[in-house]
């Protein structure tokens, strides 16, 4: 029988297996930078929007409440619709306040409340004046008028 020779160690630096697991580990260690970079910067973008979405929605809020008169006591609008009508029709008067703790509206049989918008069905028989009057908890007061003109 023929001897076999014996086979020679191969240096681990001839070893292809160990230069293809080095090569893809760091393959995988780019990929998962890149995925953990694009990650963070999206968060950073995302809290960006958030912040700006906040700030339009602050500001939107404050424009609001300006509208709606703010800390101070108003008659936002007081109107009637028509303002001018036949002997026996209706009219609607609308009003609308802001921080009032009562709304007096005369001459009204019927009970009103403070609210930003409401109306009232009124049918006057003459020519009328109807006054709204709004007070706060602290007693001030406000006052505004209008005519109904009844032909």
């Amino acid at each position: 029988m023929l001897a076999q020779p014996d086979p020679q160690k191969k240096s681990a630096f001839k070893n292809a297996f160990l230069y293809s697991w080095a090569a893809l580990s760091l393959a995988a260690l780019v990929v998962c930078w890149i995925v953990f970079s694009r990650w963070q910067e999206n968060r950073g973008f995302e809290k960006r929007a958030k912040e700006e979405r906040t700030q339009k929605q602050q500001e939107l809020d404050r424009v609001a409440l300006e509208q709606l008169g703010g800390k101070e006591l108003a008659i936002q609008n007081f109107y009637a619709s028509p303002g001018e009508i036949r002997r026996g029709e209706s009219v609607q008067l609308c009003y609308g306040v802001a921080n009032a703790k009562t709304v007096k509206l005369e001459p009204q049989r019927h009970p009103v409340w403070p609210s930003y918008s409401r109306c009232v069905e009124v049918t006057p028989t003459k020519s009328t004046t109807y006054t709204l009057t709004i007070a706060d908890a602290a007693g001030n007061t406000r006052t505004q008028s209008l005519d109904v003109k009844v032909r």
